[in-house]
């Protein structure tokens, strides 16, 4: 059976987690996620969940020993990027520009923060994007 892809977006909160571990970690086993969450559950639902996210194509294994260290498949910024495509598609209707304004109607943004948002706009406008 073909593993399916997922996005961060199609992820239950723990299983975020988990992947948020992993990814700060680089790699890790199921003790070392197990260690770091915040109020984990039972060590084997830590592996079972493990185990699923491997099975959705987030992360793929190798073996050390008699225990299995857990990397993720795609980096970081990739993930993110699947998982804001996601966002947009389900509670913006594929609107790029709701999500934008949803983002400055919620967040208090610093002036460092509004700069770098002009910057990446006109950045983007000599790209032709």
């Amino acid at each position: 059976m073909a593993k399916k892809k997922s996005s961060r977006g199609d992820l239950g909160a723990r299983e975020r987690q988990i992947l948020d571990v992993i990814y700060s970690l680089g790699e890790a086993s199921v003790g070392d996620v197990h260690e770091r969450l915040p109020d984990p559950p039972s060590y084997s639902a830590v592996r079972t969940m493990i185990r699923l996210l491997e099975s959705k194509g987030m992360l793929k294994h190798r073996e050390e020993g008699t225990k299995y260290i857990y990397r993720p498949t795609q980096s970081k910024d990739s993930a993110s990027k699947k998982a804001l495509s996601h966002i947009v598609k389900t509670f913006f209707s594929g609107s790029p520009t709701d999500a934008v304004a949803a983002l400055f109607d919620s967040e208090k943004l610093s002036r460092a923060d509004l700069d770098r948002i002009e910057d990446l706009i006109n950045e983007a406008r000599k790209e032709g994007r």
